[in-house]
């Protein structure tokens, strides 16, 4: 559903899965999607005066704004709590990615080892959407396909 050739958000595709299982997100739910690399930066200045960088790949970061369809963000926050609470380990989760590319091709990536953050559980105010806010932090992003 490309428009002008170009990759626009309906063309989006998102599973998340944690320790617990998928998490039961509608995609009409998801509203917007942002993800975006922390690459260290290391400037070294050389006795030629010339600065040089590198760049490293780091971790990845990113949100979800999701519509409130269901309770499922929030049980399963509600869990994650009382896990914490009782002592319980929460290993990570996923987040696949499929994009319908204009060309008509898939392109898949896979953020791993994902730790979610919920960040709001958005404002309830009459005949207006209830938008939850879900940050997400994982340690790399990896092409599947």
């Amino acid at each position: 559903m490309s428009v002008g050739g170009q990759t626009v958000g309906k063309d989006i595709r998102l599973v998340v899965v944690t320790s617990r299982g998928t998490l039961d997100i509608p995609p009409a739910a998801i509203t917007a999607f942002s993800s975006s690399p922390s690459n260290g930066v290391d400037q070294r200045k050389g006795f030629d005066g010339k600065t040089r960088t590198l760049v490293t790949p780091g971790p990845w970061q990113g949100s979800l704004d999701i519509d409130r369809f269901n309770s499922s963000v929030e049980d399963y926050w509600a869990q994650i709590e009382a896990d914490y609470y009782a002592g319980v380990n929460t290993p990570y989760g996923t987040i696949q990615e499929t994009i319908q590319e204009p060309n008509g091709g898939i392109t898949q990536y896979r953020y791993e080892d994902v730790a979610l953050d919920l960040k709001d559980l958005g404002s309830k105010t009459a005949d207006k959407a209830v938008t939850i806010k879900l940050d997400f932090h994982a340690s790399r992003r990896t092409k599947i396909q």
